[in-house]
């Protein structure tokens, strides 16, 4: 919503409503982010990576209060999928963890890397009457490639089929926030 997007077309969402999807969305997405550490927390919450993905689930925690603070500060529905969100982040959380830490791991960077273009697409896209959303976002953003970077410190690229399970979490965490949006 720059400038350049200014104007929109009939049939587009206005400004209002695009902002109330990313507020939507971002609490979808840190509602499923939580439930995937708590799923892996279920299968892991014993072994030496278990500090670590508490560490992550926390910072998520922070995330997702946020953006529930902000559906009722700001009267944004949210989606009607976090029933789903709640099985699936879960279940995506445990059935990678019972396949090791490092597929994890490898969860937590195919999350991760999408979530980062995702939100900075948002900020790029926020009027300068957006400055505080803009900041929260760019905030989270970060501690997101922090996770990201952890994750692959921790051996995430080694998972055996990395490279398939990435593409399927990505496209998946991608299919989310497009349904999520407007559910």
């Amino acid at each position: 919503m720059s400038e350049d997007n200014d104007a929109w077309l009939p049939g587009d969402a206005s400004p209002e409503r695009r902002i109330e999807r990313m507020i939507r969305v971002d609490h979808a997405g840190e509602y499923g982010a939580a439930r995937i550490y708590a799923g892996q927390l279920a299968v892991l919450g014993r072994s030496e990576s278990a500090p670590l993905l508490r560490h992550m689930q926390a910072q998520e925690q922070v995330h997702l209060e946020t953006f529930a603070r902000l559906i009722g500060e700001r009267r944004v529905r949210p989606t009607a999928l976090l029933p789903l969100w709640n099985l699936a982040g879960f279940a995506l959380g445990a059935a990678t963890a019972a396949l090791g830490a490092k597929a994890a791991m490898a969860c937590t960077v195919a999350v991760e890397e999408t979530i980062d273009a995702h939100y900075a697409r948002q900020a790029a896209s926020l009027p300068e009457t957006e400055a505080e959303l803009r900041d929260t976002i760019e905030t989270f953003r970060a501690e997101e490639v922090e996770h990201r970077d952890t994750a692959i410190a921790q051996g995430a690229e080694q998972t055996p089929g990395y490279r398939l399970l990435s593409a399927a979490i990505k496209a998946g965490c991608r299919a989310a926030i497009r349904i999520s949006e407007r559910i």
